[in-house]
C-alpha cells in the first residue's frame, strides 16, 4: 500500500441532536469538534437523524392509505379508460 495516499481511518463519535444519542464508529470524515467520552476524546459528528429517531426503527412510522387514494381517484375521473375496469370485464 501506498503511504500517505489515505485518509485517516480513526474511532469517531457520531451525536443523534435530537435524541442526545452517542455512538462510536470508525471513519474517515473530517470534523473540527471533539467529545470526550469514558476519559478519551474522539472527533464529533452531530447529526440530525439516527437508528434512535428514526420513525422506520422507532416503530412510530405512518401508514399510507394508498386505497384511499385509488378511490379518490376514481370518483374524480371514474372508470372511462381504466386499464382494471377493462381487465375485470
Amino acid at each position: 500500500m501506498k503511504k500517505d495516499i489515505h485518509p485517516d481511518y480513526r474511532e469517531v463519535v457520531f451525536q443523534d441532536m435530537s435524541m442526545d444519542f452517542k455512538f462510536i464508529t470508525r471513519s474517515t470524515i473530517q470534523t473540527r469538534d471533539k467529545i470526550t467520552l469514558d476519559g478519551t476524546e474522539y472527533p464529533l459528528v452531530k447529526i440530525e437523524v439516527s437508528s434512535e429517531s428514526h420513525p422506520f426503527f422507532t416503530g412510530q412510522h405512518k401508514i399510507v392509505d394508498t386505497a384511499g387514494r385509488v378511490e379518490k381517484f376514481r370518483q374524480k375521473f371514474g372508470k372511462v379508460g381504466s386499464k382494471t375496469a377493462v381487465a375485470a370485464g
